[in-house]
């Protein structure tokens, strides 16, 4: 289990359609709520599908 905290940045191994692959971690639970760093879109992704997407954290607070 990945250690994920609020406010984490993310770096995803395929794009976002805007082209950026960093999110911010706005939501912790069984249920995460990412931002993307270019658009600012919003989305919510299960605990263990953004675990198998994730590259790197970049920035753990």
């Amino acid at each position: 289990m990945m250690d994920l905290r609020l406010h984490d940045k993310i770096e995803l191994k395929k794009p976002h359609p805007c082209g950026s692959r960093q999110w911010e971690v706005l939501r912790v639970g069984m249920d995460i709520k990412i931002k993307c760093l270019n658009c600012g879109r919003e989305q919510m992704i299960t605990r263990s599908k953004l675990e198998k997407s994730v590259k790197k954290v970049i920035n753990n607070n």
